[in-house]
């Protein structure tokens, strides 16, 4: 944890905040935090700063002097349209995503994805939030990526991916396109297909709407080393 992430309303108006969860207990037991101790934080979508450990005990950790005047870092103007991954590998998908930086993260059926994935516990929006947490406490960033869900591949790729793509870049990952990956700072859309990648008629439905194919190499990398590979690439 290098930033330790503060909800607004859990800051006093004196710039005070107590903490009895996970925080708490990273500061004991990870950081052995003291008093007097100064700590990097972050106002959840807000911006960075410092505050200093006033007490600790076994049951609380309270912060003082909580001071958030610099902006955080600077999202890559980059939309992320992941078929779903195993439940297991979600987890570090999503926590490298709010890392990285990525603005938006769509999660889509794909015909590759099994259908138990959805039902997963480990892939409710609740916990798919937490995980994107844990990404900006190890970035030092405060803002969260958006969101969005999308269970049926050929009615959001028909009726909303058009629209997302316009302006922007458009790319789909496909080992066997022609084009290799190439930096620019455009905003942009890529779209990751499951592992074993999108079948060939969703790549078609994908390139109808607007996106082109772009290709790594010859070597085929599982989802979670393509995506931090690819943006090494797209990005400068």
């Amino acid at each position: 944890m290098n930033l330790l992430l503060l909800e607004p309303g859990e800051v006093t108006p004196e710039g005070t905040a107590p903490l009895r969860d996970r925080r708490h207990r990273h500061l004991r037991e990870v950081l052995a935090s003291q008093p007097g101790d100064t700590l990097k934080v972050g106002l959840l979508g807000g911006r960075c700063g410092t505050a200093i450990v006033d007490t600790t005990d076994e049951n609380e950790t309270r912060l003082r002097q909580i001071v958030c005047q610099q902006a955080p870092p600077a999202k890559l103007p980059l939309t992320l349209i992941l078929a779903l991954p195993r439940p297991k590998a979600a987890r570090r998908i999503c926590r490298t995503a709010a890392e990285l930086g990525i603005e938006h993260l769509v999660l889509l059926n794909s015909y590759r994805v099994e259908k138990s994935y959805w039902q997963s516990p480990l892939l409710s929006e609740a916990r798919i939030l937490t995980y994107f947490r844990e990404g900006l406490e190890q970035a030092g960033d405060t803002v969260l990526p958006t969101l969005q869900i999308e269970k049926r591949f050929k009615p959001f790729v028909e009726d909303q991916l058009p629209a997302m793509l316009a302006g922007k870049r458009a790319l789909v990952a496909h080992p066997y396109a022609a084009e290799s990956a190439r930096s620019s700072d455009t905003p942009t859309v890529l779209a990751v297909g499951p592992e074993g990648g999108f079948i060939p008629y969703e790549i078609d439905k994908l390139c109808e709407a607007g996106m082109s194919g772009v290709t790594l190499g010859e070597r085929i990398l599982r989802v979670e080393s393509a995506i931090p590979t690819l943006l090494a690439k797209l990005f400068p």
